[in-house]
């Protein structure tokens, strides 16, 4: 036991800056795309490979020839057919790598009022929509960029508000049945036509807003607001998940923590504790 651990130290001391550094990329890079895949609909596919994996390790140690050589021309032709399969999930990862809002290398943006206020405007909105059950969908563009999907509706520029919003979206309107993208603080367009999520586990009573906007969170780091039609429900998409039915309170924190940071909200909360005191 002693010559063991006496080893061990010994292949320690040998590790330097740099191979630290390999495995440290190597591992975030690893949970990047696990976080992306845990999110779609492939955890059968990725059982199904891992079994492969397990099938080849046992002929390789039983030395099954056969077996080797068929499971490693499969293998090879299977590098090609899982880069089509993961087309949408790598094409994410490389997206968010290239993005301004990669977490890893990015810092936290201070919080502004004008920030703050364009929360308000959407929340007073969407409250004010789910008492009529006025359907919706309004997406926050984040770090990856959205022209290609704000090039499918109207472009507009305008200031958010309230009143616009509850305009945009009124029943029978041109741009009712879009998505409003809010790009930088302001309406960049309305109207806009999103990808649809593939995901076949989807509640049955999710309409084709709460499927554009999971799809859109799924293919980028926007953020999906969506009011049911039928229920009159607020719900927020977020990296392919999707919140229901929140309240007022819940629905101004979960926009805050997200766009202007958790930090601030938690300085907040404690302020609130502190006048409550």
């Amino acid at each position: 036991m002693e010559a063991m651990l006496l080893r061990l130290w010994s292949d320690v001391r040998t590790i330097g800056i740099g191979d630290i550094i390999d495995i440290l990329v190597v591992a975030y890079i690893i949970y990047r795309l696990l976080s992306v895949l845990r999110r779609t609909s492939t955890g059968s596919v990725i059982k199904g490979i891992a079994l492969l994996f397990i099938v080849l390790g046992l002929a390789t140690f039983l030395k099954l020839n056969v077996v080797m050589y068929l499971l490693d021309q499969g293998m090879q032709m299977g590098v090609i057919i899982l880069v089509i399969m993961f087309q949408p999930e790598l094409r994410r990862l490389l997206e968010q790598f290239g993005s301004r809002s990669f977490r890893f290398f990015s810092t936290k943006r201070a919080a502004s009022e004008s920030t703050i206020d364009i929360i308000n405007s959407v929340v007073s909105a969407c409250v004010e929509m789910a008492k009529t059950k006025r359907g919706a969908l309004i997406v926050f563009e984040r770090g990856i960029g959205l022209n290609d999907y704000a090039a499918t509706g109207t472009p507009m520029g305008s200031v958010v508000s309230a009143e616009l919003l509850l305009q945009i979206f009124y029943p029978n309107t041109p741009l009712h049945d879009g998505a409003v993208l809010i790009r930088a603080g302001r309406i960049t367009a309305a109207g806009c036509m999103l990808p649809m999520t593939q995901r076949m586990s989807l509640a049955k009573e999710l309409g084709m807003r709460h499927k554009a906007g999971i799809g859109m969170s799924e293919r980028s780091d926007a953020i999906s607001v969506i009011v049911s039609e039928e229920t009159g429900a607020i719900s927020v998409a977020i990296d392919g998940m999707l919140k229901r039915h929140l309240d007022e309170e819940t629905f101004t924190q979960l926009l805050r923590s997200e766009l202007i940071g958790s930090e601030r909200t938690k300085k907040s909360r404690r302020k609130t504790a502190e006048v409550v005191k």
